[in-house]
């Protein structure tokens, strides 16, 4: 019997109907447009596998506070959690779909009363009297997989789960990309507030030295409200900082699968680093983002369908099988002489059904071409957001030099106006002028620094993880020099 199953095995793999599935071509640029051209930047030379480990990425960031929140999210997010599941359907169908391959037997057994009169004769019984009878029975019916439909499903289900586990494996680095992103401008957020502190402070002090001067009659009261002013715009602009702070903060417990209200980060210096990435060749791509790897086995998975489809043009077979007995007594079940026994086959093969298979079959068909059509626009889609991060971080890098100087500009005229002040040189809008230009470019200084930061978790996912082969390379310490004097 044994045998017999194997051959028949072999001639249902050679006459599996439908297209064998080839990965579909893509357009894939020799280089990236936009990557760096200077020798200073560590690009790196990436090695292509699908399966390969992204790494704990964020660990670049050098943020141990940022790298024990990943870990939280990795255990406890629910959309994490939500697409664990669904790989784990996606495993149990695959499962259910190769048990196809194999006889399905049941066992069946039966009891009964029975009983007549008037000489009748019913089962076992005659006349007046009653009894028992007892039945068991073996069944099993088989139906081997000729034409492939059983492999092809097989194939579908095995293409879709290597689906889910990519959209398993987008799912996590999403959820990662967004806490790193909540978090940086979290500490962004606590950064700022403590410029806006030391503003205050410095407003503060700026509107005494006005007072002082208004009520020695030197200076007109106008400048006591300018100066007014300038302190509650700067407190205002604390208190909606403030604000963003707890959104970021409420949207960091969400991803670590708490409520708001049980998740307190206590403010800390900021680590405003930018890592280098290693950039790798543009046809690695293909084997490295997780969502284009989903697309590309929903390909496969459509083009089984048309096989499966197709086997509907040939007829079924199917094997069957059954042993039993029956008896008065139990003991007649496990008689041999009285045992019945059959086996047979039966085919079934469709003549007309108005076209409906070829129907099926051009569906399937369709099936697999919107497939294919989105697996190319998910790579040029990929291409893309690797090109607009990179161009992002080349324009942000500039941004960063060019707003340090008008930074420090700034600085050196707040102080400037504010001393010609004290010597009656200057009026106090000249002062309140170069007050908010001071603020208004320390502020643009800290932005581009977590827009930098932003932009490279932005790169990391574009490209499809990180890699543990480049050390964090220290930004500018142009933001920590953003302090007002």
């Amino acid at each position: 019997m044994k045998r017999w199953a194997a051959l028949l095995s072999l001639v249902v793999a050679g006459c599996a109907v439908g297209p064998d599935y080839v990965r579909p071509e893509t357009p894939a640029p020799v280089a990236y447009k936009e990557a760096p051209r200077d020798g200073g930047a560590l690009w790196l030379p990436a090695v292509p596998a699908d399966a390969l480990d992204r790494g704990d990425w964020w660990r670049l960031f050098d943020d141990p506070e940022l790298d024990r929140l990943a870990g939280e999210v990795d255990a406890a997010n629910q959309t994490i959690a939500g697409a664990v599941a669904s790989y784990r359907q996606a495993q149990a169908i695959v499962r259910g779909a190769g048990a196809s391959y194999y006889p399905a037997v049941s066992l069946s057994g039966d009891a009964r009363k029975v009983g007549g009169g008037n000489g009748r004769t019913i089962g076992t019984t005659t006349g007046s009297g009653s009894g028992t009878s007892y039945s068991l029975s073996l069944d099993a019916d088989w139906a081997p997989d000729f034409w492939g439909r059983v492999g092809r499903t097989v194939e579908g289900a095995r293409a879709s789960e290597q689906a889910s586990a990519a959209d398993l494996a987008s799912a996590r680095l999403s959820a990662q990309g967004t806490l790193a992103s909540d978090y940086f401008s979290l500490r962004e957020a606590d950064f700022e507030i403590e410029l806006l502190v030391r503003t205050i402070e410095s407003f503060q002090r700026a509107l005494l030295i006005t007072q002082n001067r208004y009520a020695a009659g030197v200076v007109p009261r106008t400048d006591v409200l300018q100066a007014e002013t300038q302190l509650a715009n700067a407190r205002a602009s604390l208190t909606t900082v403030r604000a963003n702070r707890a959104a970021f903060e409420h949207a960091i417990a969400v991803l670590t699968g708490k409520a708001p209200g049980d998740v307190t980060i206590a403010p800390r210096p900021w680590n405003a680093v930018v890592p280098a990435l290693p950039l790798g060749v543009p046809s690695a791509l293909l084997q490295r983002r997780p969502d284009i790897a989903s697309a590309e086995r929903q390909v496969a998975a459509a083009n089984a369908q048309i096989g499966v489809q197709t086997a509907g043009y040939y007829p079924n077979l199917t094997l069957s099988g059954s042993i039993g007995n029956a008896g008065a007594s139990v003991g007649d079940l496990f008689k041999v002489s009285s045992a019945l026994w059959s086996i047979g086959i039966s085919v079934a093969q469709t003549v007309f059904d108005a076209g409906a298979t070829a129907a099926r079959v051009s569906a399937a068909e369709a099936a697999r071409d919107g497939a294919v059509a989105h697996y190319r626009q998910t790579v040029l889609t990929a291409f893309q957001s690797v090109e607009d991060q990179l161009a992002n971080a080349s324009a942000q890098s500039e941004q960063a030099t060019f707003l340090k100087q008008a930074s420090d500009a700034a600085d050196l005229t707040e102080q400037q106006i504010l001393n010609r002040y004290r010597v009656g040189q200057v009026s106090y809008t000249e002062v309140a002028i170069a007050q908010a230009a001071a603020l208004a470019a320390r502020r643009a200084l800290s932005q581009v620094a977590v827009n930098r930061q932003l932009s490279a978790i932005a790169l990391i996912q574009a490209l499809g993880g990180g890699w543990d082969v480049a050390a964090p390379i220290e930004l500018e310490s142009s933001v920590r020099a953003a302090n007002p004097r």
